[in-house]
């Protein structure tokens, strides 16, 4: 969960105009303007997890309607999820950290210790004592690790595109340490990709080079 900006577009200025035609009549916020609009902000991936491997997308309501007219279609309460996320927050957890006005990654350590099997966890450590904060490392627990049978086996399936994704990334370091040259800039040039807001799971690997920043301070500069 990173910081997302949400930037005026021609495809954000549709979706608001759907939205405020879809509040006069009562029909769904679920508009195709939306829909488009959403995934280019949000670079195709859930804004909770990261995950840009996703089957299933929905709208979510970061602070729920309720049933709340300006809540339910203001275009800057809608965020990209996928169904996993989406039907794990529900109204759990309000309030949370909002991505498109938070540095999320500062406030919250992402981090994947332990090895291989039973010792292996993924840990999310609150930075502040904000309320906002620890609501949010509670429904990123939850949706790493699931709350129901169902969510068990789907966050199992998270986890695993998560050690994936950050298996590539460690090579790519590895790569780039023994690299030299030309390959050597090529290869800071793609860490740098994977540590931008386009690219699935980067909070973990921003907090990956920041724990290692003695090792590789060029890599970490900026984070």
């Amino acid at each position: 969960m990173i910081k997302i900006e949400r930037k005026t577009t021609v495809k954000s200025e549709k979706a608001i105009e759907s939205l405020e035609k879809a509040k006069q009549s009562n029909a769904s916020y679920n508009t195709p303007e939306v829909n488009a609009a959403l995934q280019e902000m949000f670079h195709k991936k859930c804004y909770i997890c990261e995950n840009n491997n996703i089957t299933s997308y929905q709208i979510e309501h970061l602070i729920p309607h309720k049933g709340d007219m300006t809540l339910k279609y203001d275009w800057n309460n809608l965020f990209l999820s996928c169904a996993h996320c989406n039907n794990t927050k529900l109204g759990k957890y309000d309030p949370i950290l909002d991505c498109t006005k938070e540095a999320v990654d500062e406030k919250i350590r992402f981090r994947k210790e332990g090895f291989f099997g039973r010792r292996e966890e993924f840990v999310f450590e609150a930075l502040d004592s904000n309320e906002e904060t620890q609501n949010t490392v509670n429904l990123l627990r939850d949706v790493y690790y699931g709350t129901t049978p169902q969510k068990i086996m789907e966050a199992k399936n998270l986890r695993k595109n998560l050690r994936k994704d950050l298996a590539n990334f460690k090579e790519y370091v590895r790569e780039y340490e023994e690299a030299e040259d030309e390959d050597k800039e090529d290869l800071r040039c793609l860490i740098k990709e994977e540590l931008g807001e386009k690219s699935s799971f980067a909070a973990f690997k921003r907090w990956l080079l920041r724990d290692n920043r003695e090792s590789f301070p060029e890599l970490a500069i900026g984070l």
